[in-house]
């Protein structure tokens, strides 16, 4: 394994954090994406990541992208509540199809 730093001349995405996999395309149309690693060092204007030695990397033109583990990542709603209100102003009918909501005791 190796790591390289990655640099952007803009502010990462705030979203990016140390565990997050990077990937990278060169395809306008972003068919072709290809893994660099997971990042292991995250600042406001560059990452490391590890990578194999022998994998290709990324350009400077490569688009750079990354996911978040999924796994770690399934918080619902945080906060202590949460108020709606429906209104309808159409003088013609209406129907509310679907409300869903998420609700879960954390602690005490």
């Amino acid at each position: 394994m190796a790591i390289i730093i990655l640099d952007f001349p803009n502010p990462i995405n705030v979203s990016v954090q140390v565990g997050d996999t990077a990937y990278y395309t060169n395809d306008v149309n972003g068919k072709d994406i290809v893994l660099i690693g997971i990042i292991t060092e995250v600042t406001t204007s560059q990452i490391k990541v590890n990578i194999e030695s022998k994998q290709i990397r990324p350009t400077i033109t490569s688009f750079i992208l990354f996911s978040k583990t999924a796994s770690i990542n399934t918080n619902g709603l945080k906060g202590y509540y949460a108020e709606l209100q429906f209104k309808n102003d159409s003088e013609t009918y209406a129907e509310l199809f679907l409300v869903g909501s998420e609700i879960f005791e954390s602690s005490k």
